[in-house]
């Protein structure tokens, strides 16, 4: 009986030890069986033309604009201009009644005449007084008395003719001409509205060819704006308007401001362009496309290639069986591509599909994607 126990025993032994030899073993080839490659798309990084803007937002604005108000008080008697057309230097505008400045400027006319008249009665006074004053048949305090009336009468006249010039001048204000050649806008009076000196907005004429762009820039672009004053090309900056239209003139910088606003750290910039067929109008919105330095020939690949870690980007390029991971520093897009500013070069088959799931340095094949397929579903 105990033999028979003991022959059990050794048998149960063996057993055990072959199964914990066969596991053992069966362990050891899965560890050491190879991982499959990954299937992946390739796409070679491409050296070409990359043309691109910075955009800035901005605002028409004519360069040269002058609201129109009255330097004299009265009623609005004509208006001689149709509104919204474009007026020539010098053409009459607005008419306020010039009854009254016309009357006090004869007034003042005859006022000088006047005072003319009396310096030269006191000149022939002070011929008369001198004369008789040689012959001892005058006292000397006459002959003073009468020197005194003349140069009274000489500061009379000055005073009438500042009385002409004040006059003329009123006559002259009751009439409002353009300044320069513009455009003038939709009239804020009618005939028979009362208008007073400075206050009251008859209207607002400006220029409109050429016209002028305003933007804002950062205080760091100051340097690059200057550079641009002294040297662009016609393809520097491009206009686009509220509508999504592109405006076709080419344009240049026409002025900076003379200092950096506190606080923001901006400076104000204004760019020209011509506007011969009056497409750009004064207050418009628009977005100033400004050519980037960096443009030129770049290396570009297809922005699906890009994955971005903790702000970072990174691409795999294919080398070999061998995926390895390249951490990139991108420049801005291009239609489906991107430009890669360093990272890779031109040549470089960077993985464009199937990278979800590759480590650097993981296997992989040229094939469907398994991960796109488990994405699509």
């Amino acid at each position: 009986m105990s033999h028979n126990l003991t022959m059990k025993a050794k048998y149960i032994l063996i057993t055990g030890s072959l199964l914990v030899f066969l596991f053992i073993s069966c362990t050891k080839k899965t560890k050491n069986a190879a991982v499959p490659p990954t299937p992946v798309y390739v796409a070679s990084a491409k050296e070409a033309r990359a043309v691109y803007y910075d955009q800035y937002q901005g605002s028409v604005v004519a360069l040269n604009s002058v609201e129109l108000r009255s330097q004299v008080s009265g009623f609005i008697t004509g208006i001689f201009f149709k509104e919204g057309e474009v007026v020539p230097k010098g053409k009459e505008l607005y008419e306020i009644d010039r009854r009254k400045y016309e009357a006090a400027y004869q007034q003042a006319e005859a006022n000088l005449l006047s005072a003319n008249a009396n310096l030269v009665k006191a000149q022939k006074d002070i011929d008369r007084y001198t004369m008789l004053l040689k012959n001892d048949a005058i006292a000397t305090q006459t002959v003073d008395q009468a020197q005194a009336a003349y140069e009274t009468s000489k500061s009379q006249v000055a005073v009438a003719k500042a009385g002409v010039l004040s006059a003329k001048t009123d006559l002259s204000y009751s009439l409002i001409t353009a300044p320069f050649s513009g455009r003038i806008g939709i009239s804020q009076v009618r005939l028979g509205a009362q208008v007073t000196p400075g206050t009251t907005l008859l209207n607002t004429i400006s220029t409109e060819n050429p016209i002028g762009v305003d933007v804002v820039i950062n205080e760091e672009d100051i340097g690059r704006f200057y550079d641009l004053q002294k040297r662009s090309t016609d393809s520097t900056f491009k206009l686009q308007l509220a509508d999504g239209s592109s405006y076709d003139k080419p344009g240049k910088v026409l002025a900076i401001d003379r200092g950096v606003a506190s606080g923001t750290g901006t400076i104000k910039v204004r760019i020209q362009f011509a506007n011969d067929a009056d497409v750009l109008k004064d207050g418009m919105s628009c977005v100033l496309k400004v050519l980037n330095n960096g443009s030129g020939q770049r290396v570009q690949i297809p922005y699906k290639a890009i994955s971005e870690q903790m702000g970072e980007f990174f691409v795999f390029v294919s080398q070999d069986t061998i995926a390895k991971q390249y951490k990139v520093t991108l420049g801005p897009r291009i239609g489906s591509d991107v430009v890669v500013l360093s990272g890779v070069k031109a040549g470089d088959k960077v993985i464009t599909d199937g990278f979800q799931r590759l480590r650097d340095g993981g296997k992989i094949t040229l094939g469907k994607p398994t991960a796109t397929k488990a994405a699509k579903q």
